[in-house]
Formats: C-alpha cells, structure tokens, sequence
C-alpha cells in the first residue's frame, strides 16, 4: 500500500504507452484498456481519500528525504481534486468512445497523458514538479484539442498553444527566480524560507509571485485572461471540452495551494500578497462571464462562459480568505466542475441530433428525439447551473453568500452573485425555448439518440442531486479541508520531520 499514491501518475502514464505500442491495432483493445485504466481511477481516488481523511500521506520517491528528491503529497484538498477528476473523467471516455476517438489518432493515448499531468499536478508537493505536470497536460491538450478537423479548431488551438506557451515562460522564469534565491523548489521549505526572508530579498520574491499569479489565472481563465477559453472549448469534441472542464480548476488549485501555503499568514511582508488582486479580478472575471453567457450565439459558447462564471465565483471565495468561504467555494468546485462536464456532453448529443448544419447553434431546426427527456435533462443542468433549489448549485451559493458578512464587500458579491444567476436563468431560457420549442418542420434531423452517450451525461448530471443527499458528510470533509489548508504550519511540519510514507518503505 506505500506506493499508493502514486498510481494516478502510474497507471495513465503506462496505459498512454501502451495505448501508442497498440498502434491502430484492434479498436476495441483499445477501447478497452483506456476505458478500464479510467473507470480504475474512481476507486483509486477515493481509497486515496479515505487515507487522507486519516492524515497526510507523503511518498518520497527513492527514498529521498524531503526537502530533497521529489514527494507527492496526497492531503484532504488533492485527494478531493483527483476524485472530480476521476468521475469528470469516467463520463469524458464512455461518451468518446461512442465515436469522437475515430476523428483523429491516438485519442486514447492522448486521454491518458491529461489525466497523468492532471493528477501529477494535484499531487506534487514541489513547485518545479508542478511546472513539470503542467506541461504534461499542456502537451496532451494541445493534440485533444486539435482532435478532429476543420478550421475552427486550428485556429482555436493555434492561440492556445500561444497563450500558453508564454504562461509556461513565464512559469519557468519564476521558478528559476525562486530557486536562485531561495535555493529549494519544496513547498514546505519554501514556506519556512519566505517566512525568514531578509527584507531585501523580498522585492524579488514578490515580482516571482505575481508572475506565478498570472501563469495560474491563465489556466483558471481569469480577467483578463481568459478569452482564450471559449474559443477553445467551443472547438473541441465533447468528450474533450468536458475533461477540459477540471483544466480551469488546476488553476484555481494552484492558487489555493501556493498562496495558502506559501504566502499565507507566515510570509512576514509577503503575507497575503495576491487578496488585493484576487478580490476585484473574481468579481470582473464573474461579471464579464455572466455577460459572455448571455451573448452567445451556441449553446457550447454559452458552457464555456459559465465556466468562466464558475472561476470568477470559487475565487472570490478563495479571495475572502475565510474558514466559512473556503468550504463554501470547495463545494461549489465539485458541483461546477461536474455540472459544466454534464453541459457539455449533453450540448454534443444535442447537437448531433440536430445535425452538422443546426449543431449547437441557438436557431430554429429540426425536432428533438424523445424531446421529454432530452429537455428534462436539459432543465435539471440548467437549474443546478444557476443555483435554483434544490441541488448543489443552490447549496453552494447560499454557503459562500453566508460567508461574505456584511459590508462593502458583501454588496459587491451578492450583487454580482446573484445577478449572474438571473442572467443565467435568461440565457438557459433563451437557449431551451429554441431548441425544444422552436421547430423547422423543413429541416432535416441529425443522428437518433445514443443510449450511451445519454448514460454519460446522466452520471454526471446525478451528481448534483448526490451531493444534496450526502451533504453532510461532504460538508464535514470539505470543513476538515479548510482546516487543514489555514494551518500550512501543520503541512510544512508533517512532511520535513521525516515521518513519511517514503517510497518503498513499509
């Protein structure tokens, strides 16, 4: 069991290798490896948990005691990120392989990679690691999203593997500032380090952390950089678009992590160095979403705004710095990553019944199969996006709303919060108005409904009501979370005593 937490890295790492040996050998081996190797990840994540919730769990590879050598570290927040991923990740497969994996090479391999990079970088314990994860899914990311043909997704993917990589640029100059000053990349050490920081190292320590707080605000889409995302996320194939959705979380986790750990209340000058950034770029970041939603001309484009609304909303959150908010935003982390998943595998069933010419487009067009479903299916995402009662959206707003006190900042938050709900209930109005309602008896229809496909989106969509049924205990985890990130003390002490869980000890 001492090499258990490794394997979210293992196991997508050899089955992506495997998958390339395959070549385009038999199609349902491959169907079947990477279906297995992802549908694994879900019981794997949540034994992960279980280990978690009992105290934090360090595997240092070749035995190398930290601060040297490189560690994973599994505590209650990665083991939470790599049980969205997992779930988010089981529906993104079973709906490819209905067909999206035939529209280029290697998908499945490719798929492997992302979850490899995805789960290396929730559980990297030091910041070069973290780099190294990134451009793992980077690279993966880039050939998924180019997954397919046409125009559009050429043009997307150009600028997205522009965008990123200068924040990868960006990255490595802050880390090499880092290192150059501080001498380690370990997180914990760092903390201990910046907290001794003579004041005339601290000038440069600080510019090293604004230019971490804008490679991370690229990946979360942040103001003001995130028009790259919808373009990006309306070209990809569901499947894609979907596992896409925890890519804007990576972001936000790196946030909560460095700035909770690293410059949180022990950093001397640098305390809470990025709280006056955070604060306004969440609310113009929610703002500016809630508008692009409501603007859309394509039900996938109006997705990929919600789930810029979504990052505006957890940072603000994040950016309150409270016990209170930070379990507020932790929940509605797992509903939106989930939730916008669902959105967008069942905006690409929608589509395909629809036909190439009508596809996602908000115009009138042929009729919908089994319209009662696909429409309840329809209004229960649409409800729970928006935060109406009674599923998680809802739970989650009214937490991180409680959380905000009163005040100047109170006005702002529940004016923006709430407003981007009401601009929400009109936009998915606009939306299910014409694709159920408004019928073009002369147009012709799409492809008939795939009972597979419809399972994936279900899955996902059912964890919304799950996390209503199970919210005590999901609140108790999430409040022993937040603990446990206020307390870096308590981190950076567990993994530098030498009492770890060292790799291939007992």
């Amino acid at each position: 069991m001492s090499h258990l937490s490794v394997l979210p890295i293992l196991l997508p790492m050899f089955t992506g290798a495997l998958l390339l040996l395959l070549g385009r050998r038999s199609v349902a081996l491959r169907r079947l490896c990477c279906l297995l190797a992802t549908l694994l990840q879900i019981p794997l994540a949540l034994l992960l948990m279980e280990q978690a919730s009992a105290g934090l769990q360090v595997y240092a590879a070749g035995n190398w005691v930290p601060p040297f050598g490189i560690i994973l570290v599994v505590d209650r927040l990665s083991a939470l990120m790599l049980v969205i991923t997992a779930v988010l990740a089981g529906a993104a497969v079973v709906y490819g392989l209905r067909g999206d994996d035939h529209l280029g090479p290697n998908f499945h391999a490719l798929f492997q990679f992302q979850l490899m990079g995805i789960n290396g970088a929730f559980l990297t314990g030091d910041l070069f690691n973290l780099f190294v994860f990134f451009e793992i899914l980077l690279i993966a990311s880039y050939s998924l999203l180019l997954h397919g043909h046409g125009s559009a997704r050429v043009r997307s993917g150009l600028h997205y593997v522009i965008l990123n990589l200068a924040g990868s640029a960006l990255f490595l100059i802050a880390v090499g500032t880092l290192y150059g000053v501080l001498g380690t990349l370990n997180m914990a050490d760092l903390s201990l380090r910046i907290a001794q920081l003579p004041a005339a190292d601290a000038p440069l320590i600080g510019a090293a952390a604004m230019l971490l707080l804008v490679v991370f605000g690229l990946k979360a889409a942040i103001v003001p950089l995130y028009f790259w995302l919808p373009r990006a996320y309306v070209a990809a194939t569901p499947a894609v678009a979907a596992l896409f959705a925890v890519m804007t979380k990576v972001g936000v986790y790196s946030i909560l992590r460095v700035y909770t750990q690293l410059f949180g209340d022990t950093a001397g000058p640098l305390a809470h160095l990025a709280d006056a950034w955070l604060w306004p770029l969440a609310l113009l970041t929610l703002a500016l979403g809630s508008i692009g939603a409501l603007a859309a001309s394509t039900l996938n484009g109006m997705i990929a705004y919600l789930l810029v609304v979504s990052v505006g909303t957890l940072l603000a959150g994040i950016s309150l710095g409270s016990h209170d908010a930070l379990v507020g935003s932790l929940y509605y982390l797992v509903h939106s990553t989930w939730i916008c998943g669902a959105l967008f595998l069942l905006a690409g069933v929608i589509a395909r019944c629809r036909g190439p010419r009508f596809a996602n487009r908000l115009v009138s067009g042929p009729a919908l199969p089994r319209p009662m479903l696909l429409s309840g299916l329809f209004f229960l995402a649409a409800i729970s996006v928006i935060g109406l009662p009674p599923l998680s959206g809802f739970i989650g707003k009214v937490l991180l709303l409680r959380s905000v006190g009163t005040g100047v900042s109170a006005a702002w938050f529940y004016s923006l919060l709430l407003g981007s709900g009401l601009l929400a209930i009109i936009a998915f109005s606009r939306a299910g108005s014409t694709l159920f309602w408004r019928i073009d008896t002369a147009a012709r229809a799409g492809e008939p409904l795939d009972s597979m496909r419809l399972i994936a989106v279900m899955a996902l969509l059912l964890c919304s009501p799950l996390l209503v049924v199970l919210a005590d205990p999901v609140l108790a985890y999430l409040d022993a979370t937040a603990h446990q990130l206020l307390e870096p003390a308590d981190y950076t002490r567990q993994i530098l005593s030498g009492g770890i869980d060292a790799g291939g000890a007992p």
